[in-house]
């Protein structure tokens, strides 16, 4: 069964740096692509930061590149998403996603992404 499990999330004031944690489980393909994608009340899903799993390849948002880090542990399965400066713009639920099959053409695409974790809520106080 597949299964994407996030932690990490919380609060923290302007300036500061959180790190999230997603551990997959279930997959059988040794190259995917994964992503963290967020979202806030109202507005669409935006990728933020995603891996091709198999081989390079990092895609970032315009908005994080600089300030975000998303990496991938191979033998642990596990997808982090290092946060430094944030800015309360980036206050969101932050979401875990794999594409089962296939490495994703437009990576930083929600759509592209077949499963999802529960997410993690990021809070930015300014």
């Amino acid at each position: 069964q597949v299964r994407l499990v996030e932690s990490g999330g919380g609060s923290v004031q302007a300036g500061g740096s959180l790190s999230l944690l997603c551990a997959a489980s279930g997959y059988l393909y040794s190259g995917q692509s994964m992503a963290w994608i967020r979202q806030t009340p109202g507005n669409e899903r935006e990728g933020v930061a995603a891996v091709y799993t198999g081989g390079r390849g990092t895609y970032y948002a315009d908005s994080v590149k600089g300030r975000f880090t998303v990496t991938h542990d191979n033998t642990k399965n596990t997808l982090t998403l290092q946060m430094s400066d944030l800015k309360p713009e980036d206050t969101a639920m932050y979401t875990c996603a794999a594409r089962r099959a296939g490495r994703a053409i437009d990576p930083l695409n929600p759509r592209q992404y077949s499963d999802w974790g529960q997410g993690t809520q990021v809070t930015v106080s300014s």
